[in-house]
């Protein structure tokens, strides 16, 4: 798997990011690319904001039992996958907004460095090495700029 944390592959994906247009229509799924943006966006909100609530003991027990493997090892994910709801956008969102974020936030990763997520807490899973948080963000990212085309 590709690691976020070298520039060249995040210059790399914010080149996927720039190819996109409001007009990009997605190869699966239902939905549009302002929302896809948004959605990719989610998973750095969780990891640098505090918009999302961090999981009860209960949830978060099962989310790194059951779901947490599936999200941070090397496979990449199946089409129309089901997707937890923190991560659903329903409404429409300003394009050029979310992309600008969500390059932002690549950014701010890449920036970061791989040093800074060995052992950081996840919302969801706990704390996590370096290369499942990277595992993370290059294979949701990857997986839908696929599902546009890019």
């Amino acid at each position: 798997m590709k690691n976020i944390f070298e520039p060249e592959v995040t210059k790399e994906l914010i080149t996927r990011i720039n190819a996109l247009t409001p007009e990009t229509q997605p190869q699966w799924g239902k939905m549009s690319v302002d929302q896809m943006l948004a959605h990719c966006s989610v998973a750095y909100e969780m990891a640098f904001t505090n918009k999302h609530p961090k999981p009860n003991g209960f949830m978060r027990f099962m989310l790194k039992a059951f779901v947490k493997n599936g999200v941070v090892n090397e496979k990449p994910y199946p089409k129309n996958s089901r997707t937890a709801p923190a991560f659903i956008i329903s409404d429409h969102r300003d394009f050029e907004k979310e992309k600008d974020q969500l390059i932002s936030y690549l950014n701010h990763t890449q920036h970061l460095g791989y040093d800074h997520f060995e052992g950081k807490e996840s919302l969801s899973f706990g704390p996590m090495t370096a290369l499942e948080w990277n595992n993370l963000f290059y294979k949701h990212l990857d997986h839908h700029l696929t599902q546009f085309g890019v």
